[in-house]
């Protein structure tokens, strides 16, 4: 296809990823999931694992491999924009109090599950057709290890922004635990990547360059955001000016944190916790959230349901191992962090609430998985079976979180609406 048919394929996609999200989104809010569960699931019925299975035709035509390209780019700008959202509101002050208490749950986030990875990938070896060949037990454990161990951040940080529990002690304290979750979880994964490369530098590179950069942010970075902020309200002009100058920061720090192998949303994340809070936060917010979400954020579910294939569990002990998967899945990280929670002195409904959130894998699970299939680590097989347990524990974040959380969620969302209106 010309770039010019491209261009007139893409949009049609957009029309029909905005119908289908808007519609699958509703029925996921009447069912009590976030809108965010329902662009999941509708990402995966317009794949392959849906669409795919009962109009081959038409989806080969909406969705030709010619497009992944531009999916993808637009996928990648929205999740950036919409992490630097989720950045602006995050209350850093708030986790300083409970730092203690976020470090113990991201440390037992990762070690519990890593192990539990660790064990389940020797198991697979053993039963072979899960690994490629020529992948060692020492390559194969960690990077399972890696893939039990990650949370699904942006999907964490959605579901917190949409039950206005971003600005609370519960809320930040799963969002920086969920941070450094992941951050290790990619470093773990760069690791693994210089090993089956044989390039040691890979990872010296994504753990150097990550913690270089969060200094560089929140020392010069935070006291240059301050001096935009402070310029921007200086009139109109102005105002417009240095919400350009926020953006080429943005892109910047998406750019840097991508090019070292950590993934472009931490960065993203970042820069948005280190903008001082008040007048210029709040219109960024205001300019960046809408167009985000509504029209940019779907395209990153519907790449990702893309490349996902269910048709492939078809034996009964593929459906064994996808069981073990998930129970070890479940019982290592949402049990991990709500006892870590529990020893750092949290109530019982804290400490639900924070390992219910902890346990979604969603779409952060598919991005490491990807790279696994893609860098000729796994096979198709254990790839199906690990998409299937990041959906299933994506969609028991919700309903076991409000079960423990729901009426203090329900007066987080009054309070924000209050606030917002005012």
């Amino acid at each position: 296809m010309t770039p010019f048919e491209l261009s007139v394929r893409f949009f049609l996609q957009l029309a029909v990823v905005l119908v289908v999200c808007r519609a699958v989104g509703a029925l996921a809010r009447r069912l009590g999931q976030p809108p965010v569960v329902g662009e999941m699931i509708a990402g995966v019925a317009l794949g392959p694992s849906l669409l795919g299975l009962f109009a081959p035709g038409a989806q080969a035509w909406l969705f030709p491999a010619e497009s992944r390209g531009i999916l993808f780019c637009g996928a990648q700008l929205g999740l950036v924009l919409y992490m630097f959202i989720v950045g602006l509101e995050f209350r850093v002050d708030l986790v300083r109090t409970r730092l203690r208490t976020a470090l113990a749950v991201s440390a037992s986030g990762i070690l519990v599950p890593f192990a539990l990875g660790c064990a389940i990938a020797l198991w697979l070896i053993q039963l072979g057709g899960f690994f490629q060949a020529g992948v060692h037990p020492l390559q194969a454990a960690p990077y399972l290890g890696a893939a039990m161990a990650i949370t699904a951040f942006p999907m964490l940080a959605r579901i917190i922004v949409e039950r206005g529990l971003a600005g609370t002690e519960v809320g930040a304290l799963a969002l920086a635990a969920g941070a450094i979750d992941d951050a290790a979880a990619w470093c773990v994964l760069a690791l693994v990547l210089a090993s089956f490369a044989g390039d040691p530098s890979i990872a010296l590179l994504a753990i150097g360059g990550s913690i270089g950069l969060a200094i560089l942010i929140f020392t010069a970075g935070r006291r240059l955001l301050a001096a935009i902020a402070a310029r921007s309200e200086r009139g109109a002009a102005e105002d417009q000016s240095m919400f350009g100058a926020a953006l080429v920061l943005l892109m910047l720090a998406a750019w840097f944190t991508d090019s070292i192998g950590i993934y472009a949303v931490f960065g993203a994340f970042l820069l948005g916790s280190a903008v001082p809070k008040g007048a210029f936060a709040e219109r960024l917010r205001a300019r960046v959230e809408p167009l985000t979400v509504q029209l940019l954020l779907p395209l990153f579910f519907i790449y990702s349901g893309l490349n996902t294939r269910f048709d492939l569990i078809t034996e009964t002990s593929l459906w064994l191992v996808a069981a073990a998967v998930l129970a070890a899945a479940v019982l290592g990280k949402a049990g991990a962090c709500y006892a870590a929670a529990r020893l750092c002195g949290e109530s019982h409904r804290d400490a639900l609430g924070v390992g219910s959130l902890m346990n979604a894998r969603g779409l952060m699970e598919l991005i490491i998985l990807n790279i696994g299939l893609e860098r000729g680590l796994i096979t198709p097989a254990l790839f199906s079976i690990m998409v299937l347990m990041a959906v299933m524990t994506t969609l028991m974040a919700t309903p076991m979180f409000d079960r423990v959380y729901r009426e203090r969620t329900a007066r987080a969302g009054v309070a924000v609406g209050r606030e917002r209106v005012a």
